[in-house]
């Protein structure tokens, strides 16, 4: 009987053994991730299609289904803000992964809104705001982290058949094996790929911040201001600012001190990690078309602090070149309690035209950034600021881009996948081929206007003719050298033939670095030229082809043949704070209608009163201005604070047969400040006196302009020499706003034009003495004398993407008995390329 119970025994065992075995046969797991960041998703809910069957994956985004059948031969991914998924499953294949990417929907949370006498949601909202300054980690007094960046660039959309068959790209053929497969629908060429790793540093009182980047790698750009730019410094984005920078425009983030006027919130999910409660705030916009994002936030519910964020730019937002942007920030808590930036993402899909019509160029741009070593309030974050090393806010070491692949093996935070491996080499190789350096000169020459031959170079080419009523067509020939002759030398001019006036015009210069940061040259000139109205480095003169068609009908053209020779020495300190000293001699010969040089006849020592020898003194001061270098020159990018800037002259007579002696000084301030969510403002103060009597080609002449295309800088609804003073004060405010009023226009928001508006004055003088001088010799000069000149305007831009219109009024001075109706109120055009 025992006997019996035992088989018995063994057979149930056996049974119960079995059918747990049966009841596993079946394996389908995977992973949940954002399709766009490639984040994954935490906490989303898998179901089998038609059934009961589901789960939720867990805190890695994973999933894991153990089955004894398969119910249904699909399943389905639901995320709240996310567009619901269905992925077929085989129900023959044991084991199987089907990994998920979810795309973000637009729908609003209105959507699936519960009528309720409480909203929760904005409850805690509430307590997000109101932790919001302990939880910043900008509150802290000091701090410091190693931070590593990555930002690659892939094409988007290639086809593999067309480009090894098209002429132009077969030659490069070999590049196409690192097209990425892996997704058959939408596969990439990587074409870029950057790294930097580095040491930050940051003081709160005074607030100071300091990168020291110890290794940076670039495949094909060997520029150190594009290697500081790809730094921690110039990309820093906190969740915890009111606004949060997208490109160059300021976006609302979820959690501002006011976030329930511009976002719908839902509470979506709570879980546990860790023994650690954490809640799921959805938000979208409120309305569309504002500068605002669809998104969820993590929140640990006992200290309010973020520890993720997931933000998208929804689709109807007013940013150019954009098909989506996803940026994720992550937080994790120190020894301390408190949180900290652990990683950030930040992923755009963009496009560029294409030659084609109705093609374009798509691209995809990925940075990740992950933050280590992590100190706090601690004076090893501080100490550096006092280190006579390192002066300048971000420093490359001179190592920095001679690490070998050793020095980046062992200190990637991750390493670098097979696409990621394959850019170096792939770079290095196309860089080496004589066709791709032949098409990479031709777009260059194509977009900058310079075409290099070696250690010198032609440009820009629309200098090459132009014309006028003086000179009447215009040949100009530039030439200059490359940094394959001197890297620190630079000798550049050109020379320009007349074929009515027969007369050869041009200039010679030399630029010599002595030192690059901060910066120090010297510089020379001699020229012998038309002046052509252009003082600023990107305002539009009329020595170009581009002018030709758009000069104001009825303004006759006003020329003074300048020959000037020119000494500066420019330094510059770490501070912002730069000065130069100049040494100019200048001889002007005006043609009519202005008043010529029989006007102010030699003296009878026989100096010259159009000429002058002038020694100038520039002070300027531009805390953390950016710049972008260039080969010898290089362009503002402008400051967070204002530009100051102090000129003085002195003209000494009886040198270089000088016949002037005068004082100069100027003064000017300008800023850009941006005001989220209300755009941006621009304004330039600025005023001088020149003490002394002298001719009009040393006095104030106002700037006006003649051609149809606007001019930042110049009052555009005034004339060349039109307004002499000697001494004067001016304003130059544009408010860029945005939508504006286009916003709530239906048909006109899908353009998406922006709207922004101008305001110029200027009010000035002119002594007795320089008006007998200047104002009795037969040309209508004014003085603003008692009329202070005003012009306003508004207009659109952003049409197309790069063309803007300007609507000015000329509101004062009154107008005169014989000033036509035309004079008051213009049209004018220009491009302006921007996202």
């Amino acid at each position: 009987m025992l006997g019996w119970k035992r088989i018995l025994a063994v057979i149930i065992g056996v049974s119960v053994c079995c059918s747990g075995l049966m009841a596993q046969q079946y394996k389908v797991s995977g992973v949940v991730r954002d399709a766009h960041s490639q984040e994954i998703i935490p906490f989303a809910t898998l179901q089998f299609v038609g059934t009961q069957t589901g789960m939720v994956s867990n805190a890695e985004g994973k999933y894991l289904f153990e089955l004894n059948v398969i119910p249904s031969d699909s399943i389905l991914v639901r995320v709240m803000g996310y567009t619901i998924l269905k992925m077929p499953v085989s129900r023959e294949q044991k084991e199987q992964t089907i990994d998920f990417e979810v795309t973000r929907s637009d729908v609003s949370l209105k959507t699936y809104e519960i009528k309720a006498n409480v909203n929760f949601a904005l409850i805690l909202l509430k307590q997000i705001v109101k932790h919001k300054p302990e939880n910043n980690y900008n509150r802290l007094d000091n701090y410091k982290y190693e931070v590593y960046n990555k930002l690659e660039l892939d094409m988007k959309n290639l086809n593999k058949d067309k480009l090894s068959k098209n002429r132009f790209t077969k030659p490069f053929a070999f590049i196409l094996d690192n097209i990425d497969s892996t997704s058959e629908d939408k596969p990439f060429l990587p074409i870029f790929l950057t790294e930097s790793l580095s040491d930050y540093y940051y003081q709160a009182n005074p607030r100071k911040t300091k990168e020291i980047i110890k290794a940076a790698r670039t495949s094909g750009i060997d520029n150190e201001s594009v290697t500081k730019f790809l730094g921690a410094m110039y990309q820093n984005v906190n969740v915890y600012d009111n606004f949060i920078p997208v490109f160059d425009k300021q976006f609302v983030s979820p959690i501002h001190h006011n976030g329930a006027f511009y976002y719908d919130y839902k509470i979506a999910d709570t879980q546990y990690v860790s023994g650690q409660r954490f809640i799921k705030l959805n938000f979208t916009p409120k309305r569309k078309g504002e500068n605002t994002f669809i998104g969820d936030l993590w929140v640990h519910d006992t200290t309010y602090a973020v520890q993720k964020t997931t933000l998208s730019v929804p689709k109807d937002a007013n940013i150019n070149f954009i098909h989506k942007v996803s940026m994720v920030q992550e937080f994790r808590q120190l020894k301390d309690s408190s949180w900290f930036l652990y990683k950030d993402k930040f992923i755009a899909d963009f496009w560029a035209p294409s030659p084609r019509p109705g093609k374009t160029f798509e691209f995809i741009g990925r940075k990740t950034t992950s933050y280590d070593s992590v100190v706090t309030n601690d004076t090893a974050a501080t100490n550096i600021f006092h280190d006579k090393k390192y002066p300048e806010s971000v420093v490359v070491l001179d190592s920095a881009r001679d690490r070998k692949d050793a020095f980046w093996d062992d200190n990637r935070p991750e390493d670098l996948n097979k696409n990621e491996v394959g850019i170096y080499k792939m770079i290095d190789t196309l860089q080496r081929m004589p066709l791709f350096q032949k098409y990479s000169n031709t777009i260059r020459f194509l977009a900058t206007g310079y075409k290099p031959f070696g250690p010198i170079e032609w440009g820009p080419y629309y200098y090459l003719f132009s014309q006028n009523r003086l000179e009447g067509f215009r040949l100009r020939l530039d030439l200059g050298t490359t940094p394959k002759f001197n890297k620190d030398l630079y000798l550049y001019g050109y020379l320009a033939y007349g074929f009515k006036d027969q007369v050869y015009k041009g200039k010679m210069s030399a630029l010599w670095l002595l030192k690059r940061h901060p910066r120090m040259y010297v510089y020379g000139a001699y020229t012998k030229d038309l002046d052509n109205g252009s003082h600023y480095y990107d305002e539009v003169g009329t020595d170009n082809i581009f002018t030709l068609a758009i000069r104001k009908g009825g303004v006759p053209q006003k020329f003074l043949l300048i020959e000037e020779k020119r000494v500066e020495f420019f330094k510059e300190y770490y501070s912002g704070f730069s000065h130069q000293v100049s040494l100019i001699h200048k001889k002007a010969r005006p043609y009519e209608p202005l008043p010529t040089a029989a006007y102010f006849p030699k003296e009878p020592n026989g100096r010259d009163p159009l000429t002058t020898t002038e020694v100038e003194l520039r002070l300027r001061y531009a805390f953390h201005e950016q710049f972008l270098e260039g080969n010898y020159y290089r362009v503002s990018l402008g400051s967070k604070y204002p530009i100051t800037e102090i000129k003085y002259a002195l003209g000494i007579p009886g040198i270089g047969n000088s016949g002037q002696q005068y004082q100069r000084m100027t003064l000017s301030v300008s800023d850009y400040v941006k005001l989220p969510p209300f755009g941006s403002l621009y304004y330039n103060v600025f005023g001088g006196k020149v003490f002394g009597t002298v001719p009009y080609t040393s006095l104030e002449v106002h700037p006006g302009n003649e051609i149809y295309y606007y001019n930042k800088y110049a009052f555009n609804m005034m004339n060349r020499f039109e307004f002499l003073s000697d001494q004067y004060a001016g304003f130059n405010v544009e408010h860029t706003i945005g939508n504006g009023i286009f916003g709530y226009i239906p048909l006109i928001k899908k353009l998406k034009w922006r709207q922004f508006w101008t305001a110029k004055g200027v009010i000035g003088s002119l002594s007795e003495s320089n008006k007998q001088l200047n104002l009795n010799n037969g040309y209508p000069f004014k003085t603003l004398q008692g009329n202070p000149y005003l012009e306003v305007g508004t207009g659109i831009e952003n049409i197309f993407k790069f063309l803007r219109v300007d609507f000015i009024w000329r509101v004062a001075p009154g107008s005169l008995p014989d000033e036509a109706a035309s004079k008051r109120f213009g049209v004018f055009g220009s491009f302006k390329l921007q996202f």
